[in-house]
Order: structure tokens, then C-alpha cells, then sequence
């Protein structure tokens, strides 16, 4: 008599369903536009243990540059750079532009920890903000990659 195991048909879906977003999300292209090191090191590594191919630029010129060379899946835009408006910039930027305006935005920022002031109510305004996602930083891996696959399997 051997052992049996029972697999029951939720288990099957979902195992199914981790290993085919595991497949979606595999060798998938993040750009990562930020004016702090640390950051983009960080970010890097929780991203590269996911399987994500990560490129990151340092400012706005940089930025725009990366874009077009790279073509993203996603990218991950910081509010203040340079200038304290270059991610609101340059993401109206990249919106405006009929090759890159599909590309989702997640906006992370810690201007609401520096200012008070929470962009969060206004993400998605194609004016305003017209980013597809923010969170505030420091934002934890596990909360980041959920906002990136929710973005990129839309």
C-alpha cells in the first residue's frame, strides 16, 4: 500500500496560477527612476530575486533616455530628483508620448513623510498625476511587489 496524496482542484488552480504569473512576471523590465542610491540598490535586489530585469536612471534626462532605449514593463517613478517636480514631469511626459503612454507609472515618493501631504487620493489623474499606482516610501518588498504584479498583469 502506498501513500496517497489528494490534490483537489483549487489546489491544482491555484498551483497553476502561481506558476503561470511566475512565467508572466519572468525576465519582465523594470526601470527605476530615482535619485537615491541606496534605493535603487535595494530595490534592485528584491526585484532581481523575483526575476525582473531592472534598469534604473538618475534623473529626469536620464530618465526619458532609459525609457526609450529600454521599453519597460513598468516603471518606478520618485517624485523629487533634481527639481522637486521633475517625477510629475516627467511622468506627464511619458504619458503625452503615444510610444510610452501604456507603460504603468508606480509612483513611490516620501514626500508625504517630508511634507504631510498624500498624493495617493489624486494617483490616476490624467492631468494631475496620471500615474497608475503610488505608494509611500519606505514602502516593504512584500507590499511592492504586490502593487508591481497587480500593474503589470493588468
Amino acid at each position: 500500500s502506498g501513500d496517497k496524496i489528494f490534490i483537489g482542484r483549487r489546489n491544482i488552480q491555484s498551483l497553476f496560477w502561481s506558476i503561470k504569473k511566475e512565467k508572466i512576471m519572468e525576465n519582465k523590465k523594470i526601470l527605476i527612476i530615482d535619485n537615491d542610491p541606496d534605493f535603487v540598490v535595494a530595490t534592485t535586489v528584491v526585484l532581481e530575486a523575483k526575476g525582473y530585469k531592472v534598469f534604473s536612471a538618475k534623473d529626469r534626462k536620464d530618465g526619458i533616455e532609459k525609457v526609450g532605449h529600454v521599453l519597460p514593463d513598468l516603471i518606478i517613478m520618485d517624485v523629487m530628483m533634481e527639481k522637486m517636480s521633475d517625477g510629475f514631469d516627467l511622468t506627464r511626459e511619458i504619458k503625452n508620448d503615444e510610444r510610452y503612454k501604456k507603460i504603468p507609472i508606480l509612483m513611490l515618493t516620501a514626500v508625504g513623510e517630508k511634507t504631510g501631504f498624500s498624493f495617493s487620493k489624486n494617483a490616476g489623474d490624467e492631468v494631475w498625476l496620471p500615474v497608475d499606482d503610488y505608494a509611500e516610501k519606505p514602502v516593504k518588498p512584500k507590499e511592492l511587489i504586490a502593487k508591481i504584479e497587480k500593474l503589470i498583469l493588468k
